[in-house]
């Protein structure tokens, strides 16, 4: 009986007090640690060169710092537990292997949006053409970019398929150019033509004097030949000009007195 009280108390002595010390002393520096690394994330994100870096990529690189810290201090933490550095360099070699393979999407989509952030093929407000639609840039997240529609329909596109595809800023420029295209039956007058487009074009008030409008002939059709009007608007103005445009030289060339024709196709018949 004497035997198994010594056997306990020096358990006790040897093992269980050093273990608890150990383990008190871990939780410490975990919650110290947690808390100096919440404060120092904070104040670094108050410092002019985060004030200044676009809002998205500051927050993913204070995310990614207090990431690194606070795994960090856990690593520490468990270090004073006595667990063997190979060991935790083992476990977390795993976990990342394994949080990887299942977020393989995420974590592309990530990538997709550290990309954006820091290249900035456009930025919110601009008005873009991706390969899933077209549309007005509301929000550049992490992992998703927001796009409302013409007709307001909210449109989320993956970062990933931004980042590896051909996406056009049509805001990236102040003006735009707008092409107006008319088919003219052959052997219509094309000096009227090219004047009747031209007065059009005068008569939008969207439409820049600088550069001035040119009129042109774009193509030799089947049925008909092609003019091509050409103006270049405000960027703002888009919209509005070419539902003028593509209303206004249809009657003025009606007026005019040139004819659009309809396709056609002649048939000749031999006995």
């Amino acid at each position: 009986m004497e035997n198994l009280m010594n056997i306990v108390i020096n358990f006790v002595n040897n093992y269980l007090v050093k273990f608890a010390v150990s383990l008190i002393c871990a939780a410490i520096v975990l919650l110290i640690g947690l808390k100096v690394t919440k404060a120092l994330v904070k104040r670094l994100g108050k410092t002019k060169g985060f004030q200044k870096m676009d809002s998205s990529a500051a927050a993913l690189i204070l995310n990614a710092i207090k990431l690194l810290l606070n795994v960090l201090i856990i690593i520490i933490a468990v270090q004073i537990l006595g667990v063997p550095s190979a060991t935790i360099i083992a476990a977390i070699g795993s976990c990342g292997l394994a949080i990887g393979l299942a977020l393989q999407g995420g974590l592309s989509n990530l990538a997709g949006g550290v990309m954006i952030m820091i290249f900035k093929p456009f930025h919110i407000g601009d008005y873009v053409s991706t390969p899933v639609g077209e549309g007005t840039v509301e929000d550049i997240g992490l992992f998703y970019t927001r796009l409302v529609t013409i007709d307001n329909r909210d449109v989320n596109i993956p970062n990933s398929v931004l980042s590896s595809s051909t996406v056009v800023n049509l805001s990236a420029k102040e003006t735009r150019g707008i092409d107006t295209e008319v088919s003219l039956a052959y052997g219509s007058d094309i000096e009227l033509a090219r004047k009747t487009l031209l007065d059009c074009a005068a008569g939008c008030e969207y439409v820049l004097k600088d550069p001035a409008p040119i009129v042109f002939v774009s193509a030799h059709g089947d049925s008909a030949v092609k003019v091509t009007l050409r103006v270049t608007v405000k960027g703002s103005d888009y919209w509005p000009a070419r539902f003028y445009l593509s209303e206004h030289t249809l009657s003025d060339v009606a007026a005019a007195g040139l004819t659009i024709p309809l396709p056609q196709v002649d048939v000749h018949m031999k006995n």
